[in-house]
C-alpha cells in the first residue's frame, strides 16, 4: 500500500537513467520517510550509501530489496569513480547517508562533486535534516540567518579556537557535539559566550526527543541535573547575538513602562536587571535604556 501510494504521488516525475538521486532519510522517526523518496529508492538499480547494514535495515522496513555499494568517508574518493562508471552505463543509482541529508556533515560531497565532473545529472530529494530541525524549533527571532559549524574539533584548545571565530555574531550557529563531550563543550561555551542562549536539541525525533532553551552560564549545571541530558546524538543552537539597539526595540511597551517605574525607586543596575530578566533580554542591553529613563525622571523634577 505505500510503495503504491508513493508510486501514485511521485511516480508522474521524470526519473532520467544515468543520473546521480540524493535521498534523505530519516533522522530517528522512519515515519519521516518521504513518498518521494520511496518511490525513487523503489525506482533505482543500485543504493550506494554510508553503511550497508543502516540501509539495509531500512530497505527491509521498506519492503525493498536493492544492490548495495559502500561509499563513507574513508573510501569516497575512490568508490566515487565507481559509482561514476555505474550512472554512465546509463544505471540509476541513489546515495544515501545513515540518516538525514547527504553531503551536509555526511559523506556524498566527493560522490556530487565526482558527477559534476563527469557531467552527470545529480537530483536531489529533499527530506529529513536535523540542522533545519532544530533551527525551526530554537525560535531565534533576533537573528540573521544561521551558520552551520557541525562538529567541533575534538582537542580543546582547537575547538575553542573555532568557537572564539564563530560565535557573537547575529547568526544562530548550529553545532552537533556527541554525548561523551557534550559536557566540556557546555563549559567551552559559557567561557566563550557567557551572555548567550543556547537551545539543546537531544535525540531529535526519536522517543525520548528533548529540546531546552537556556543560557549558556546555565548549561553546565542543566546536563549534570539529570543523567539522562547526557544522552544521545545533539544538535546545538547557539543564538545570535542582537546589537544593543534591537535587543531595545525588542523590549514591549509594558516591559519598557515598568522601567521607567522601577528606576524611580530603584538603582538603575538592578532596574535593568530585573527588567532583563522578565524580557528575556541582557541585562546590557537595558542597562543604557534605564540609565536614559532615570536621566529623563531627574531632569524633571
Amino acid at each position: 500500500m505505500l510503495l503504491q501510494a508513493a508510486h501514485h504521488v511521485a511516480g508522474s516525475q521524470q526519473y532520467p537513467k544515468g543520473a546521480l538521486y540524493l535521498v534523505a532519510t530519516p533522522i530517528g522517526n522512519l515515519a519521516d520517510m518521504s513518498l518521494r523518496s520511496l518511490h525513487v529508492l523503489a525506482l533505482v538499480d543500485v543504493v550506494a550509501c554510508e553503511d550497508t547494514r543502516v540501509t539495509g535495515n531500512l530497505l527491509r522496513h521498506l519492503g525493498l530489496d536493492k544492490k548495495l555499494i559502500a561509499l563513507h568517508q574513508h573510501n569516497e574518493v575512490g568508490s566515487a569513480q565507481g559509482v561514476v562508471a555505474l550512472l554512465q552505463e546509463g544505471q540509476r543509482v541513489a546515495y544515501v547517508s545513515d540518516a538525514g541529508t547527504p553531503a551536509v556533515s555526511d559523506p556524498g560531497a566527493h560522490l556530487v562533486q565526482a558527477a559534476h565532473a563527469a557531467g552527470l545529472t545529480v537530483v536531489p530529494l529533499p527530506g529529513a535534516s536535523s540542522v533545519t530541525t532544530a533551527m525551526s524549533a530554537a525560535g531565534d527571532a533576533q537573528a540573521n540567518g544561521f551558520r552551520f559549524v557541525g562538529f567541533l574539533p575534538s582537542k580543546g584548545a582547537a575547538r575553542v579556537n573555532v568557537l572564539q571565530t564563530v560565535l557573537g555574531g547575529r547568526d544562530s550557529i548550529v553545532l552537533f557535539e556527541a554525548p561523551h563531550r557534550i559536557e566540556a563543550l557546555a563549559k567551552e561555551l559559557g567561557e566563550v559566550l557567557p551572555q548567550g542562549r543556547v537551545t539543546v536539541c537531544r535525540e531529535l525525533t526519536k522517543q525520548f526527543e528533548s529540546i531546552s532553551t537556556l543560557t549558556t552560564h546555565e548549561m553546565p549545571a542543566w546536563l549534570k541535573a539529570d543523567a539522562n541530558r547526557l544522552r544521545g546524538e545533539f544538535v546545538l543552537v547557539v543564538h545570535g547575538v542582537p546589537r544593543a539597539d534591537d535587543e531595545v526595540q525588542a523590549l514591549s511597551p509594558a516591559m519598557d513602562a515598568l522601567l521607567k517605574e522601577l528606576v524611580r525607586h530603584v538603582p538603575v543596575k538592578l532596574a535593568a536587571g530585573l527588567v532583563a530578566d522578565a524580557a528575556g533580554l541582557p541585562k546590557k542591553a537595558l542597562y543604557d535604556l534605564a540609565l536614559a529613563h532615570r536621566s529623563a525622571e531627574e531632569g524633571e523634577e
